[in-house]
């Protein structure tokens, strides 16, 4: 059974008669899979998710796979990282305009844990001021063009999908969506744009993504080869 949460996207629910509790893992391609007694009702499962958002974003965030950070390195569409070596003083990352300057010590690499973990929390900061500039915007006029309607847009990193759409109408969409050419960005807003009809992938489904999308084939190729880790 599949659940969709607004979020997290796709939930896998296994009922086990020998579960007495339920209980949520993270599955190893980043999504959710939830165990429940037999007879528990999905509410209480709902519940759970509701209640537990704050832990799973920490623990997704710690199986994302790792990233090597390089001086120049391309962040979405407009940022870029400095590594600066410093012979004096602590560790400073900064950004401005649209650098992110990291500066760094002698005693200190870019591969220590404590860098890389702040390295990447400027760089989220930096993708969801892209996301929340450039997504919204996007996702409006596709879906005047297709007469698509959604309730309302959100944005999330902690989850290992590039975009979900609830049952409700929420569209969900990853801030990593900015590190895509402009084509998979639009690919990845079509797709759950068109789960505002299909809540599947059924033939109707993908008629209506390609309709918006007609090379939506080779999007969906070219999507698999990305990662929305940062």
């Amino acid at each position: 059974m599949i659940i969709q949460d607004e979020e997290f996207g796709k939930v896998t629910v296994r009922r086990s008669p020998r579960a007495t509790q339920i209980r949520i893992r993270i599955a190893p391609d980043g999504t959710l899979r939830a165990s429940i007694p037999l007879y528990a009702p999905i509410f209480l499962l709902k519940r759970l998710l509701k209640s537990s958002r704050t832990e799973l974003r920490t623990l997704l965030n710690q199986t994302q796979p790792n990233t090597t950070y390089t001086d120049g390195m391309q962040i979405g569409k407009s940022h870029s990282l400095r590594i600066k070596p410093i012979i004096t003083g602590p560790l400073k990352i900064s950004r401005h305009g649209q650098h992110i300057t990291v500066a760094l010590p002698p005693n200190k690499t870019i591969e220590d844990a404590d860098v890389a973990r702040r390295v990447r929390d400027s760089i989220i900061a930096a993708l969801r001021l892209e996301a929340k500039s450039y997504l919204p915007k996007r996702l409006s006029y596709l879906s005047d063009k297709l007469g698509l309607t959604y309730t309302k847009v959100r944005f999330s990193h902690a989850s290992g999908r590039w975009g979900s759409c609830s049952s409700a109408g929420t569209i969900s969409l990853n801030i990593a969506l900015m590190k895509l050419p402009f084509e998979l960005i639009d690919y990845v807003i079509v797709h759950e744009l068109s789960h505002t009809t299909h809540m599947n992938h059924s033939t109707e489904f993908w008629k209506l993504v390609e309709s918006g999308d007609p090379e939506y084939k080779a999007h969906r190729r070219a999507l698999k080869a990305e990662n929305p880790s940062i």
